[in-house]
């Protein structure tokens, strides 16, 4: 297998982070190589992140700036993972435009690519607050509940996946489904594939304002109850097939 990275982050409203983001994390592409790239998907933000998007563009030739209708987080984490197949990556890489994952900390899952099929951060030092930490507790009981495996902290935006291995999960994923990562950490887990948690900190929001607050969460969780039940399902069918 050959080295092509792609690093995949959504971005919505990050006017205020979005630029420092890309910064940071433009470096490990032109570090690897220029087949690498460092791809952004607009998801119909209503601020200037797109605008800003391109013109980081303009000085950065490994950066791809991607625009696209609302669809929220895991629409859009969707479309990016599958534009980075199509374009040809061999390790898609997913974190957000936020700031608050640290570039410094990638470079332990890339040395150990070839031992995994998923590489996930367990955010073990965090800083975003306590209901966000209450929150990834509620979802790993659930998870363990609904779909009998257990993952540390299965919504990280923190992983890396060798395209193969994303290329066959990917399909059991609904378009609309929101909890994107969450249900990719789930299928991964129940077919036994390669997977590993590496812990890594989590910064407090660089800027601008979250978009998730705790109304959102609880609707989002909600509707992941009710699709789980369905998805169940197809998950325990594709695996005995």
């Amino acid at each position: 297998m050959s080295d092509i990275l792609y690093i995949v982050m959504p971005a919505y409203n990050e006017s205020a982070n979005i630029m420092a983001t890309l910064a940071e994390w433009y470096p490990i592409v032109e570090r690897l190589g220029n087949h690498c790239r460092l791809v952004t998907v607009n998801d119909g933000s209503r601020d200037n992140t797109l605008e800003l998007m391109q013109k980081f563009a303009e000085q950065h030739p490994q950066f791809v700036p991607l625009d696209k209708a609302n669809s929220g987080h895991g629409g859009t984490v969707l479309y990016a993972y599958r534009y980075a197949l199509q374009s040809g990556a061999d390790w898609i890489f997913q974190t957000d435009t936020d700031g608050q994952t640290r570039p410094n900390e990638f470079w332990q899952f890339w040395e150990q690519r070839h031992e995994y099929d998923m590489s996930i951060g367990n955010r073990t030092e965090r800083e975003d607050g306590f209901s966000r930490i209450v929150v990834t507790r509620i979802l790993r009981l659930v998870i363990q509940l609904r779909f009998g495996v257990y993952i540390p902290d299965a919504n990280t935006p923190f992983r890396l996946m060798s395209a193969q291995s994303l290329r066959e999960n990917i399909m059991l994923v609904p378009d609309d489904f929101n909890l994107t990562n969450v249900l990719l950490s789930v299928i991964y887990m129940k077919k036994h594939q390669r997977v590993c948690f590496i812990p890594i900190t989590f910064r407090p929001r660089q800027g601008g304002n979250n978009s998730i607050n705790l109304k959102n969460i609880f609707a989002i969780g909600k509707r992941a109850l009710k699709d789980f039940k369905i998805l169940i399902i197809k998950i325990d069918q594709n695996i005995s097939a």
